[in-house]
């Protein structure tokens, strides 16, 4: 289990490091976990550790979304005061999400093989 969270934080660490080193606007965690995915997709998954300790972090992820509860408590009064730009940037993004997904599906589900059963 130790050396699954190593391997986890050293990932995080490398990204964390390129990300300043090279002043890359993407966040060195996300780095890091493009080179982790990149990594196990060579060596065809992960071991029986990784699996066991990323298994364990993501049943306990409901308390990384403290944090962000406290900042939003900390700074309710500039909430209050900006609530209508933010209101109307997360219902434009989430609508754009929305579109974007479905022209990405209908564009993808063109290219599958329509009557066979799929997996």
């Amino acid at each position: 289990m130790i050396g699954a969270l190593t391997v986890l934080l050293v990932f995080q660490l490398v990204g964390e490091a390129l990300a300043r080193g090279l002043d890359l606007p993407i966040p060195g965690p996300v780095i890091g976990m493009g080179l982790m995915f990149a990594a196990l997709v060579l060596r065809k998954g992960p071991g029986a550790e990784l699996r066991g300790a990323a298994t364990g972090i993501l049943q306990h992820l409901s308390l990384l979304f403290i944090p962000a509860g406290t900042g939003v408590m900390l700074h309710f009064q500039r909430l209050a005061d900006e609530w209508l730009p933010l209101t109307v940037a997360l219902i434009a993004s989430t609508l754009l999400s929305i579109a974007v997904s479905a022209l990405l599906l209908h564009a993808l589900s063109r290219h599958t093989p329509h009557g066979e059963d799929q997996p």
